[in-house]
């Protein structure tokens, strides 16, 4: 049996999957710690919501840290407006970190 041979890299690369997908980001625990309370994601997927960019995604991030007093720094707001972007948004980012050009990150 051929495929017997293959069993043990079958379980490895997906034991590897599941645990790359297991681990949250820091922008997904400060959103599920702070925020998820209020806003589920029918918030964010509704035609009338605010952000129509990723600097009004920074910005409204930004706000509701602000309104909730949670004292967030920029890496903070930064992170849960990254996470919120891949997650649902899908705006991409210009990232200018440590590059002379920006490129589009999606």
């Amino acid at each position: 049996m051929p495929w017997m041979r293959l069993l043990p890299l079958l379980l490895i690369a997906g034991c590897a999957g599941v645990h790359a997908q297991a681990t949250p980001s820091r922008g997904q625990l400060l959103y599920t710690t702070h925020c998820i309370e209020c806003h589920s994601t029918q918030m964010h997927w509704r035609d009338a919501r605010r952000a129509r960019d990723w600097d009004t995604l920074r910005t409204w991030v930004r706000h509701w840290a602000g309104e909730s007093r949670l004292q967030w720094t920029e890496e903070d707001v930064d992170a849960v407006a990254r996470y919120l972007d891949e997650s649902v948004y899908k705006f991409g980012r210009l990232a200018v970190e440590g590059s002379a050009t920006p490129t589009l990150v999606r």
